[in-house]
């Protein structure tokens, strides 16, 4: 299991008027919600750790509009954007075998099942039927299929995950 205790469930992506509400995205919003009263753990693009108080929330589109205490104005909501919200690895859900969080496969090296190196994991991009790992080394990127038949051994002890492209890739 990754050293990391702390995971990033989200990002603050933006303000929203001008009386310090903040757009919040959660990476996986079929499982996270947000409410007044709740707290949101955030680290900063100067990686310092700020605890904030929701003190309103409401569905926006695909993220939340957020009120947080002592964000007042446009100018320190937008000084939030970009910022990470965490939470403990051990608040996080168990996961089922072969699924793992986003978070974890970032940085992990690629190889073919003939032994290539392509590259580590750069990003994930969530497409709807499955995500697909963006693999980059200095010369070239590669898109991967998350799929079963494609990715065939992802090991987090040792960082590697084992694929068989498909004809083409």
């Amino acid at each position: 299991m990754p050293e990391n205790p702390l995971m990033p469930i989200g990002q603050i992506v933006g303000a929203h008027g001008i009386d310090g509400t903040v757009k919040v995205h959660f990476y996986d919003d079929r499982h996270r919600t947000l409410s007044a009263g709740e707290t949101l753990n955030l680290i900063t693009a100067d990686s310092k750790q700020h605890l904030y108080s929701v003190t309103r929330a409401r569905p926006h589109k695909r993220n939340y509009l957020a009120g947080l205490e002592g964000i007042r104005d446009r100018d320190q909501a937008e000084n939030l954007k970009g910022a990470r919200i965490v939470i403990r690895r051990s608040e996080m859900p168990a996961l089922e075998d072969d699924i793992f969080y986003w978070a974890d496969l970032i940085g992990v090296d690629v190889y073919t099942v003939a032994d290539r190196y392509l590259g580590q994991v750069q990003a994930i991009i969530p497409t709807g039927s499955n995500d697909v790992y963006v693999v980059k080394d200095d010369r070239s990127e590669t898109l991967v299929p998350a799929l079963k038949t494609v990715v065939l051994e992802v090991n987090l002890a040792t960082k590697t995950m084992r694929v068989d492209l498909p004809e083409g890739l």
